[in-house]
């Protein structure tokens, strides 16, 4: 850091696991408990209050050491911190890796739902070690494998091609060797994923058009984690649940055929995910007419149209309860 001064937001557990190889000063750390809850105001002005202790000026750092929710709070309160303070991210779980660490989506959670209080603010750098992976929870690799699978379903449009060494067919042709942390295929998966985020980024930062398609399964799955208050499941896990929910609804629609549906469901299997509980149709609706991704009365889906190939999709809650109740989509009770 030369002459620049810094402090890091590290997650407990990175801490315990860590701190004594990387030779963290525990004075410069600010340690937050884990878990997607801890996402809130409280930790947020934290940040902050450390921030301003440390006497940080705007060329100096903020550096996130952990999972996605170290690197999106961290980066909100360097976003806000003297009007922006130099930001890096040190993700530790694949979730961060192949997604929140790259992009510039910064923010918090507050009662009314999931990441709605935030920011985009790039970090200026962003650095990746697989070996971190090695001490990741079952739980947590899942749910990044969660994302992982998002990015294989959504390619084509991303890339306008794919072929036949595509993610879909990577996914499913080294879904052993993956599961067993192979290091080398989880960091041909890594470079994959943020070449495929990397690229949407550059061309749409603020979410304005192409960058929607990163939401595909997230709508559904942001509403769940709000209902079971982010304790009952992890992320990855819910966007599995909505990546499901997305593709029964696409078929309802008529935007993709049966064999598509089970290719794709062939593919989760593979990796061993479980389906989660169902809840009422109406609460979950009402919440996810309030997720930020909506811009009027209909709630905006990203929805599959073909192989690795989504689309934006708006859609009357009225118009989804009247589908729901014929019958045919998954992840609701009445």
């Amino acid at each position: 850091m030369g002459e620049h001064k810094y402090i890091f937001v590290v997650s407990r557990k990175v801490f315990e696991l860590y701190s004594k190889i990387l030779k963290l000063d525990k004075d410069k750390c600010l340690i937050l408990k884990d878990g997607e809850s801890q996402k809130n105001f409280s930790n947020f002005n934290k940040i902050l209050e450390f921030m301003l202790k440390n006497k940080l000026s705007r060329k100096d750092y903020a550096i996130a050491l952990g999972g996605g929710v170290i690197g999106d709070i961290t980066g909100f309160a360097a976003s806000c911190y003297k009007r922006g303070l130099n930001f890096i991210q040190i993700p530790t779980t694949l979730l961060a890796d192949t997604d929140s660490s790259v992009g510039g989506k910064t923010a918090i959670n507050c009662k009314y739902g999931k990441n709605l209080i935030g920011a985009f603010y790039q970090p200026k750098a962003v650095f990746i070690n697989v070996n971190f992976l090695k001490t990741l929870s079952v739980e947590q690799f899942y749910s990044g494998m969660g994302e992982v699978l998002k990015y294989a379903f959504i390619e084509a449009t991303c890339t306008q091609e794919v072929h036949e060494t595509g993610l879909i067919n990577f996914l499913t042709n080294n879904y052993e060797q993956i599961k067993k942390r192979d290091m080398l295929l989880l960091t041909q998966l890594i470079k994959r994923c943020v070449e495929i985020k990397a690229g949407i980024v550059e061309k749409d930062e603020k979410e304005s058009g192409l960058r929607k398609v990163l939401n595909y399964g997230h709508t559904y799955a942001h509403a769940l984690e709000t209902i079971t208050h982010y304790k009952k499941y992890t992320h990855g896990a819910c966007v599995v649940e909505g990546m499901f929910f997305a593709m029964a609804l696409g078929l309802k629609l008529g935007m993709i055929d049966k064999e598509y549906k089970y290719l794709c469901e062939d593919l989760i299997e593979k990796y061993d995910y479980a389906r989660l509980a169902k809840f009422n149709i109406k609460k979950m609706t009402s919440i996810m007419a309030s997720d930020k991704k909506n811009d009027g009365n209909d709630l905006t889906f990203i929805l599959p149209n073909g192989y690795a190939s989504v689309t934006e999709y708006k859609i009357s809650s009225d118009e989804l309860l009247k589908i729901t109740e014929q019958g045919g989509l998954s992840g609701f009770t009445q």
